[in-house]
């Protein structure tokens, strides 16, 4: 049974940073994509990351881009997302997803979609506060 479990979240304060980490197990094929995933309440869960098994291929929101890095260790089968000068506006519960294939995903097919994803952690709060 493919299982995931987020750790290293916490509260920072603006300007900060943050590893979040994603241990994978159960994973029966080569090919799948883990997603970072959050949700701040009163909103929807929104993507803001993934990254491919096969290839490395990376996807980031916009509101993210350039501050939140995405990168596995396919070794460990866990995927981490390095999160810099952390905003108010990036507190939320972040959740990783993972979903495997037998050919190697695309992720114009998933990005942004929670329903492809297979598995999803039990979430890690984030909160960036003064």
């Amino acid at each position: 049974q493919l299982q995931l479990v987020e750790s290293g979240g916490g509260l920072v304060q603006p300007g900060g940073s943050l590893r979040l980490s994603c241990a994978a197990s159960g994973l029966r094929s080569d090919y799948y994509a883990i997603g970072w995933f959050r949700q701040a309440p009163g909103k929807e869960r929104e993507e803001v990351s993934c990254i491919t098994s096969h290839d490395g291929s990376t996807w980031y929101a916009r509101s993210v881009q350039g501050r939140f890095t995405i990168s596995r260790d396919n070794a460990k089968v866990t995927v981490y997302l390095e999160m810099n000068d952390l905003k108010p506006e990036d507190t939320a519960v972040y959740y990783c997803a993972a979903t495997e294939r037998t050919t190697p995903v695309r992720l114009p097919v998933i990005v942004g979609v929670p329903d492809e994803y297979d598995a999803w952690g039990q979430g890690t709060q984030v909160t960036v506060s003064s």
